[in-house]
């Protein structure tokens, strides 16, 4: 399901966010993983749309600002869910338009729509996941929060 690919892939940007908090870190973690992915299958172009995930993510969470997107406990969740269900769904939105067969899309998923919409529920679940992740490393204190500037 599209869902699945997208969850683990906005924990790993969420936790590249909070351990940076550098503009870039997040697309470069984005990079790198495509890299590595078409490196071991270099058929899975439609890859490319987390890149342009990891890119919007990146700038969302610059544009918010860093502090509202880590720091501040409400704030965070809010932002991040936020960035994280909007970066997902564009993802979704590239693959279905560039990488995926239109007919396919309508007989499995009724169309782009509905497979964005799966895109941005694995965006919504990782961003979720990627918050509680953050919140306990920092109550377990493994690694120390930065102050961002």
């Amino acid at each position: 399901m599209p869902f699945l690919c997208d969850m683990i892939g906005v924990i790993s940007l969420i936790l590249a966010l909070w351990w940076a908090r550098k503009f870039g870190a997040v697309t470069v973690t984005g990079v790198i993983a495509t890299i590595l992915t078409l490196a071991l299958s270099p058929e899975a172009t439609h890859f490319f749309g987390f890149t342009v995930a990891s890119i919007i993510f990146d700038a969302l969470a610059r544009l918010i600002g860093y502090r509202n997107c880590i720091e501040k406990p409400t704030p965070s969740t809010i932002s991040l869910l936020s960035v994280s269900i909007a970066s997902t769904a564009v993802a979704g939105l590239i693959i279905g338009n560039l990488f995926t067969d239109p007919k396919f899309l309508a007989a499995m998923f009724g169309g782009i729509a509905l497979f964005a919409g799966l895109h941005a529920l694995g965006g919504a679940i990782g961003g979720g996941i990627g918050v509680v992740l953050v919140r306990a490393l920092e109550a377990r204190k493994v690694l120390p929060p930065r102050k961002s500037k």
